[in-house]
């Protein structure tokens, strides 16, 4: 990035990395990010769209969208970061772990098949989705996006498909301003995207809800064999760039919830960083995040919020059995 005072810098993976070192790395076998292939970012981008970031970074960067700015260091960052990402799930697929984490910068979730935008070059977990697909026999992949923004890049990559079951749990009118309740896919995909916007001052109760109630009861029926979490952490009451209200513990409950899930598909799961913008709270949620996700902690049942899981649930009804 450009400026110093931009949101997503560098100090976001230094907290992280810090945190789990105090950690002993939470018992974690740690792996370095290879690149990407350009093939590989092919999968879900255009070409021209690969080729335009790859030149303005060669040439020194600049501005993007009012939001997003490259340097010329970006390109090759973000081909660590979707490398990573599909590093990740071949270990996944080949049985070397049953959870895994990856924790890169740039994120990915905004970014479309031809448009980087909202701090996002190439979408990380789209990517990965689809090298699963293609390279690794997977026939059906469930993306649970958490972060307090809409995921429209991965929503548009996979809207038309019936193979990729994409949930996204956001606050409701806030960047990129997509992700309505009512936009549910279309075309062979219709019912295999699922938005719930949340209010903002949203808390665990409501995130919690929904993805107990809604979220799993479709992914069991969906019977993913990997489940891919776009693990955004700026829904933490701390961050700046987001409102809702959620603690560590709140994404420590989620994660626990999707580690369940897994095991009951006997399907691997991993996560993909994206937001979050307060290094401190960060840190803490990505630490309970992995302890979660390797076993640590115990899911615990919410009862639904009778208005907004009620109606998320009606509304979802009428593709799948809730």
């Amino acid at each position: 990035m450009l400026s110093p005072d931009h949101p997503d810098g560098p100090v976001r993976i230094d907290a992280i990395e810090n945190a789990m070192e105090e950690l002993d790395w939470l018992g974690c076998e740690l792996l370095e990010a290879p690149p990407a292939k350009e093939s590989e970012l092919e999968l879900v981008h255009a070409p021209t769209h690969v080729n335009r970031i790859r030149d303005l970074c060669l040439d020194g960067g600049g501005q993007i969208d009012a939001d997003t700015w490259v340097g010329e260091p970006s390109f090759r960052a973000a081909l660590h970061a979707a490398g990573g990402a599909c590093a990740m799930v071949r270990a996944l697929m080949m049985g070397e772990a049953t959870a895994a984490f990856c924790g890169l910068r740039p994120s990915g979730h905004h970014a479309d098949r031809e448009h980087a935008m909202g701090f996002c070059l190439f979408d990380n977990v789209a990517i990965a989705a689809e090298l699963a697909i293609i390279e690794l026999g997977v026939q059906r992949v469930f993306i649970l996006d958490w972060d307090v923004h809409h995921g429209n890049g991965t929503a548009e990559i996979f809207r038309r498909r019936p193979d990729v079951l994409y949930a996204s749990i956001h606050q409701a009118r806030l960047f990129p301003g997509t992700g309505a309740l009512s936009d549910v896919g279309s075309g062979e995909g219709l019912g295999y995207t699922i938005n719930v916007p949340l209010p903002k001052g949203s808390g665990e109760e409501l995130w919690l809800s929904v993805l107990e109630h809604v979220l799993i009861p479709v992914a069991l029926e969906f019977r993913p064999q990997l489940v891919l979490i776009s693990a955004g952490f700026d829904a933490h009451r701390s961050d700046p760039l987001g409102g809702c209200l959620l603690e560590r513990d709140s994404f420590a409950q989620m994660a626990c919830q999707v580690r369940d899930l897994a095991a009951t598909l006997r399907a691997p799961v991993g996560a993909v960083l994206e937001g979050g913008y307060d290094p401190v709270s960060l840190a803490q949620c990505v630490t309970a995040t992995i302890a979660a996700l390797r076993g640590e902690g115990v899911s615990e049942s919410i009862a639904p919020d009778p208005l907004i899981t009620s109606r998320v649930a009606a509304h979802i009804g009428h593709f799948w059995a809730l």
